[in-house]
Parts: C-alpha cells; sequence; structure tokens
C-alpha cells in the first residue's frame, strides 16, 4: 500500500500540480503587494484618501465605537466598507491577471505565427546511404 502511494505522489500530475499551486501562491503574493502597495495609494491620492475599509453599520445599540475594530468588540456590525475594499481588490487583481494571461496568450500566438526555419538539407553522406538504400530495395 505504501508502495502504491508512492508510485501515486511521484506520478507528473500530482508533483506539477503541487509546483503550480506553490508558484500561484507566490505569484498570488506579488499581485496583492502590486494592488496594496502602488495601486491602492494611487487609487487614494485620486479620491483624496478615501479608504472604505472603516464604515460599518452598527447592528446593536450596544455600538458606539468610530472604527471598525473597536465596533467589532462592541457587538455586531455589518462592514459593508470592508467588503467594497476587498471586492475593489478583487476586480483589481482579475483585471491585473486578465492583463497577464492576455500577454501571454498573445506571446504564444506570435511565435506559433513566425514561419519554421526550412529543414537543413541532408549531408552528402546522408544522401549517399539513401541512394545505397534505393539501389538494394529495387535488387529485391
Amino acid at each position: 500500500m505504501l508502495k502504491d502511494f508512492r508510485d501515486f505522489a511521484m506520478k507528473g500530475n500530482v508533483v506539477d500540480l503541487a509546483i503550480g499551486v506553490i508558484i500561484g501562491a507566490a505569484f498570488g503574493k506579488i499581485v496583492e503587494s502590486l494592488v496594496a502597495d502602488i495601486i491602492m495609494p494611487i487609487v487614494g491620492a485620486i479620491t483624496g484618501g478615501l479608504d472604505f475599509s472603516n464604515y460599518f453599520l452598527p447592528l446593536s445599540k450596544a455600538v458606539t465605537a468610530s472604527s471598525l475594530v473597536d465596533a467589532k468588540k462592541q457587538g455586531a456590525v455589518l462592514a459593508w466598507g470592508n467588503f467594497l475594499t476587498i471586492a475593489v481588490n478583487f476586480l483589481i487583481v482579475a483585471f491585473i491577471l486578465f492583463l497577464v494571461v492576455r500577454g501571454i496568450t498573445l506571446l504564444k500566438k506570435r511565435i506559433a505565427a513566425e514561419p519554421k526555419a526550412a529543414p537543413a538539407e541532408p549531408s552528402r553522406q546522408e544522401v549517399l546511404l539513401q541512394e545505397i538504400r534505393d539501389l538494394l530495395a529495387q535488387r529485391v
């Protein structure tokens, strides 16, 4: 049974999938940093520093705090601003990934469209061997 598991785990598809997941997680961190550290500060500068992540609707009269973290400690809140921020981040990440995949697809099409080089002419030895082969085939 251990041998069967080892054979399964070492199959190409499982290893390829594991590598894909690891690379995907690392790429996700890169895209997350791009959004959080580069794109969102630009959006914040354009909108005058507007940050929706602290907007919430208290669902209890006991909630009197002005920040989301404190309000969650006091009672139930509807954190619609945080949801909106995450949704906008998702749209930005999805758009960036779309651009990356589109770029890769265009690059593949460009590479596929390049004319392939004509095969090299056979060497003199190969030509002689082909002639000998053809002569031997005619004898039989």
